[in-house]
């Protein structure tokens, strides 16, 4: 069978592994956390924007599924890491001390990867995500991380060494937990049926015109607190 490979959409998938190899570059070797985590983000309009062309054009393929997946590790398993490890070689500490141990301790934050690893995998052989997520979904849970390297170089945001690693174990905890998450896939353009979607939204932009970059973690925050409430109100009223 003739497989191809150099398609639109696997040339955008392509796209995003590339911006998330190069983000890797910049935070481990250059220490640069704010173009790592603009490189994120430009990964992310390449995730977005595959999956549309590959339904528009009709060119949806397993070799673009999994390309897809070992595409989102790299941008938003490995870059999110790589920034929270170059994150926590900055910080203070308040317990952990300075030394072999702490030094060690920071490879902690490589958890990500391997979670986001496992996300991803669990989603292709998941039928029940296609219209909802269980667990984190991986981009979003690279914004929390990634965002906290940006706030720290630009905004001079601290968070102590044993926070970074809070962050890491929760992200990871979150990508392959068992909550259900509403995803952002309008059905029409309607306020029936996407009442949460577009509240969230709408929440979502106040929180960036108001706080700017500090709206990044506090929007993926108040995203799994709506999707546990939800989850918690389904599961009340079977």
């Amino acid at each position: 069978m003739k497989v191809r490979l150099f398609t639109i959409p696997n040339l955008l998938t392509l796209a995003n592994l590339v911006c998330g190899s190069v983000g890797v570059v910049m935070a481990l070797s250059g220490g640069r956390l704010t173009t790592a985590f603009c490189l994120m983000i430009l990964a992310a309009v390449f995730d977005f924007f595959d999956g549309f062309v590959a339904r528009l054009l009709g060119q949806s393929s397993p070799i673009g599924l999994q390309l897809d997946s070992l595409s989102d590790d790299i941008s938003f398993g490995l870059l999110p890491a790589s920034i929270l490890y170059v994150l926590y070689g900055r910080m203070p500490s308040l317990w952990l001390g300075e030394g072999p141990a702490a030094e060690a301790a920071a490879y902690a934050v490589f958890v990500v990867a391997a979670f986001a690893a496992l996300r991803l995998a669990k989603f292709n052989i998941d039928d029940t995500q296609r219209t909802e997520f269980c667990g984190l979904p991986s981009p979003a849970a690279a914004l929390l991380c990634g965002s906290l390297g940006l706030l720290a170089e630009r905004n001079g945001l601290v968070l102590p060494r044993e926070a970074v690693l809070a962050v890491a174990a929760a992200a990871a905890w979150l990508m392959v937990s068992g909550i259900r998450m509403f995803a952002l896939k309008f059905h029409g353009f309607g306020w029936r049926g996407n009442e949460l979607r577009y509240s969230f939204l709408a929440a979502g932009a106040a929180m960036i015109v108001l706080l700017r970059g500090y709206a990044v973690p506090l929007v993926i925050a108040l995203y799994v607190v709506v999707s546990f409430v939800r989850s918690l109100a389904c599961r009340t009223n079977q």
